[in-house]
Formats: C-alpha cells, sequence, structure tokens
C-alpha cells in the first residue's frame, strides 16, 4: 500500500518540477518586454445619483395602441402561467385568476389571500401604468408584495401583455 502512495507522490513531484523547468527555460527563451503602464485602465464608476429601482418606468399609454394581443399571451404564458390563470371564473393558483384585472381594484378576487402590500392598495385600480410599473420589477412598484417574479425588463413586452390582460374581460378598458 504505502508504495503505491510512494508512486502518486513522486508522479505530482515529477509533474511540478515539469512544469517550473519548462516555465524557466521558456522565459530564458522568450523575453517578454513588459509594459510601463497596464493595458487595461480600470476606472472607478461614477458615483450613482439614485438607485435604479426607484426610477419610474417609461410610459406606457403610447405603446399600448400597437401592442400585439397574441404576442402578450404568449409572454403570458410562459412568465406568468405557473402562478396565474386566465380564463372568466377560472381558479386561483399561486397567485390570483386575472381575469377583468385591468382597472379593476388591487385585491380583485374575493376570498384570495392577498399579501398585506396589496391589500393596502385595495381600493385603488389596476390602470396600464400601475400594471406597467408591476411587470417592470413587482417588489419595487409594491414593496411587501410576495410575488417571487424578478420583472420584465422589455417594454415591448410588457406593452403586450397589458394588452392581452385588457382583452381578458367581457367589456375591455379603454386605452389612455
Amino acid at each position: 500500500m504505502s508504495l503505491e502512495v510512494n508512486k502518486v507522490f513522486a508522479a505530482v513531484l515529477t509533474a511540478g518540477v515539469v512544469f517550473m523547468v519548462s516555465g524557466v527555460i521558456g522565459g530564458a527563451i522568450v523575453h517578454p518586454k513588459r509594459l510601463e503602464t497596464s493595458a487595461l485602465a480600470v476606472a472607478a464608476p461614477p458615483p450613482a445619483a439614485a438607485p435604479a429601482a426607484a426610477a419610474a418606468p417609461q410610459p406606457i399609454g403610447p405603446l399600448l395602441a400597437a401592442a400585439n394581443v397574441d404576442t402578450g399571451r404568449q409572454v403570458a404564458q410562459r412568465a406568468c402561467a405557473s402562478c396565474h390563470s386566465f380564463n372568466q371564473g377560472g381558479n386561483n393558483g399561486i397567485g390570483p385568476n386575472l381575469w377583468n384585472v385591468v382597472n379593476g381594484p388591487h385585491a380583485h378576487v374575493e376570498g384570495f389571500n392577498y399579501s398585506a402590500a396589496l391589500r393596502a392598495k385595495a381600493a385603488e385600480p389596476w390602470d396600464y401604468e400601475s400594471l406597467n410599473a408591476f411587470l417592470l420589477r413587482p417588489s419595487a412598484a409594491i414593496p411587501g408584495t410576495r410575488m417571487a417574479y424578478a420583472g420584465m425588463s422589455n417594454i415591448g413586452q410588457r406593452a403586450d401583455v397589458i394588452a392581452y390582460l385588457r382583452s381578458l374581460s367581457a367589456e375591455p378598458a379603454p386605452l389612455p
């Protein structure tokens, strides 16, 4: 057994010596020219004026007229359907059913266990701009929400999803 350990130790030691000698010989053959100054200048980042989360999202109203409901349906199916349902009278999942959400109150589904942050906004409607801000970054739009979604940075996709959510109603809300 000890002979095997000695062989492994010798192999590791031999490899280290070979790499070291190769480095010395390579340095003697090739004479690298040392730079006087660094080729990579790393500048300190400029100080941030305000956190990005506090910045207001770009207004969504002008984009809604050209938004595509079918694209919004596809994006919503990928990003939202694991927690929400979209059909009239559909069951709640981890999140509430989103039928008739546009211009409805923040806590629009009776009996759903909303977070305290959303219950506090129950009297406020989900207008286009509040949906835009929430889809951009839910935790920044309503601090304390239990929605564990990072957000949707692409404003075109947000417009498409909002247009799709608008279509989920017997009487869709008027466009701004």
